[in-house]
């Protein structure tokens, strides 16, 4: 009986930590960005710096110093993390438009951690055939 009750006490710790982190601030930094075809291949490649800034309501992504910034509202975020932005995974539903008023789009950003390493890919579905995929370079939790 104690051993069930120290077990289900360290499960739901675990839970907690794992919920705690989807109501996080944070920032990805990626300086390469690969746009992708309909079957993963590398359509071409750009080395330019974007910032992703999310936060438990709003996304925001910038690209290149503020040459292009998307904003938008999250409308789901599922997230499980085994280790904090270390081994796991983020969905988050969000519909982004530009500064400029330019139309919205809704996107499907994946986050993903694996051996400590953070990929994050973007999805839409008014571009079916294209995936955007950024290779982070610097993971910063805002406070």
């Amino acid at each position: 009986m104690k051993s069930t009750i120290i077990a289900l006490f360290l499960l739901l710790a675990g839970s907690t930590v794992c919920f705690a982190q989807c109501d996080k601030s944070f920032t990805l930094t990626s300086s390469k960005t690969e746009y992708l075809d309909d079957k993963g291949n590398v359509d071409r490649a750009a080395d330019e710096q974007t910032v992703v800034e999310i936060n438990q309501s709003k996304v925001s992504v910038t690209i290149e110093n503020g040459k292009q910034t998307l904003t938008g509202v999250i409308k789901s975020n599922t997230c499980n993390w085994a280790t904090a932005f270390k081994d796991g995974k983020s969905i988050i539903n969000t519909s982004l438009s530009e500064e400029s008023g330019n139309g919205e789009k809704d996107y499907i950003f994946t986050i993903e951690g694996k051996d400590g390493k953070i990929r994050f890919v973007a999805e839409s579905a008014q571009m079916p055939d294209k995936k955007i995929r950024l290779t982070i370079d610097k993971f910063e939790e805002k406070k």
